[in-house]
């Protein structure tokens, strides 16, 4: 199946500290940040110790013991080989690359290049101290350090990340994308922050791997999105964390804050996102709709296997007038997993002229179950609100079909649910098509088998 089954050995350093202002200071001094970003962080620690950790995911979980956990790990990079061998092959790709390994960024390809234009490209410490004053402007402002209990943790400890600024009329030339590998028993906390200035435009994407470990990992991120007048962002996420044994244990708890705010008129920002990885994933991709005109779309394909459990959709908030929004999203829970869609959409009293379609499609196999939680709260009888959810069947038909054309049993249920998937798949960036559609096929291959 997906092969996580390897480890790089590099000469790294951690912080043994137990989460407490001595460990915030410790990340703060190594990184040599300023006051005001320290503050942040123990504001944050201080809503930490009043917020519970959310009781009503739809999902079973042993208790989070965040004081056994490592929470900052580092490492020499300079002559170190297998740091070098790890990502030569990524390198070659044709695309901008942040590469965040266990806790900080390595290494960022094409920023230069992306800076003759304007575009900022880097990690987020590198942009602390060379952009201090745009970090200090955006970073919080869509996701407040105190919107939820992972939420708060993440911005009283978060290690790295990757920062994007695109001026004004600017389109930028080339897919931009970041990397994150957990390499050893660590816990993963990184940031992303990417601004669109005025009439700008960029495509994303985030992937993200990890290697068998004894322990169950714990990985909480934010990301923040901020589109300004006539913006596009474009934010693709293939999520493929180690998902743990067979009886889904010892894998990556996956909790994760994103939120994109259409501030400009005429904004947009898609969401697409590829989940297979974790053994818990708890993950609401959400959009701001301030501006009039706005509009945001949201493309999921969720596909779990042995104990998988799997919570996520979307929350669309209108605020602006006559803004729109596209949901699409697709289960696939196979063996003994569980799934979860959860969507909320929000119209207020001052929004009019609204319109959101939801779409919910599922395909259970096996014991898989797959729940669908839909909320819409509507304050105005001017917009329009659809969702339609069904269930598909593959049928014995189907498969037989298949099989006198000379497939096999797997080969069938590969084209069955490609076709499925097919919808979503092609809305990503080309040079990723076809390593999708082999991971897919990977995961069916082993579960049908």
């Amino acid at each position: 199946m997906k092969n996580y089954n390897y480890y790089s050995l590099i000469n790294s350093y951690q912080i043994e500290e137990n989460l407490c202002e001595n460990l915030i200071n410790e990340i703060s001094n190594i990184n040599k940040e300023p006051l005001w970003l320290k503050s942040f962080r123990m504001n944050s620690f201080k809503n930490l110790k009043k917020i519970k950790v959310p009781n009503w995911g739809n999902f079973f979980i042993k208790k989070i013991l965040l004081y056994s956990s490592c929470y900052y790990n580092f490492h020499d990079n300079k002559n170190n080989y297998s740091i070098k061998k790890t990502f030569q092959e990524i390198m070659k790709k044709k695309t901008a690359t942040d590469f965040i390994y266990n806790s900080i960024s390595i290494k960022t390809t094409m920023k230069k290049k992306l800076l003759e234009k304007g575009i900022i490209f880097c990690s987020l410490n590198e942009a602390i101290k060379n952009y201090e004053k745009l970090v200090y402007k955006y970073i919080g402002t869509v996701v407040k350090p105190n919107d939820n209990f992972f939420s708060c943790l993440n911005s009283s400890i978060f290690s790295d990340g990757t920062f994007v600024y695109v001026p004004k009329n600017t389109i930028c030339p080339i897919e931009l994308s970041s990397y994150f590998r957990i390499n050893d028993e660590v816990g993963q906390f990184e940031r992303t922050l990417i601004i669109c200035e005025n009439d700008s435009s960029l495509s994303y994407l985030e992937g993200c791997t990890a290697s068998i470990k004894k322990k169950n990992q714990l990985h909480t991120a934010i990301v923040e999105l901020i589109a300004k007048k006539n913006s596009l962002i474009k934010y693709s996420t293939v999520q493929n964390w180690y998902s743990g044994n067979k009886l889904s244990n010892n894998g990556i708890y996956n909790f994760v804050t994103k939120r994109g705010f259409c501030y400009g008129s005429r904004s947009n920002i898609i969401w697409i996102q590829i989940e297979t990885g974790s053994s818990i994933t708890w993950k609401y991709p959400s959009t701001i709709l301030k501006g009039d005109f706005s509009n945001s779309e949201f493309y999921s394909i969720s596909i779990s296997i042995n104990y998988q459990q799997i919570d996520t959709g979307t929350k669309m908030y209108y605020f602006g007038n006559n803004c729109k929004s596209i949901v699409n999203a697709k289960s696939i829970s196979l063996n003994n997993s569980m799934q979860t869609y959860r969507g909320f959409i929000k119209v207020f009293s001052d929004s009019f002229n609204s319109i959101n379609l939801t779409s919910c499609e599922s395909i259970i196999m096996d014991f898989g179950k797959i729940f669908t939680f839909p909320i819409n709260s509507i304050s105005n009888s001017n917009c329009l609100i659809e969702h339609e959810a069904n269930i598909v069947k593959i049928s014995q038909n189907e498969l037989l079909l298949l099989k006198s054309r000379g497939f096999c049993t797997y080969q069938c249920y590969n084209i069955l649910i490609n076709n499925f998937c097919y919808e979503i798949i092609k809305k990503l960036p080309l040079e990723f098509f076809s390593e999708i559609n082999d991971l897919i096929n990977s995961i069916i291959n082993f579960s049908i088998i």
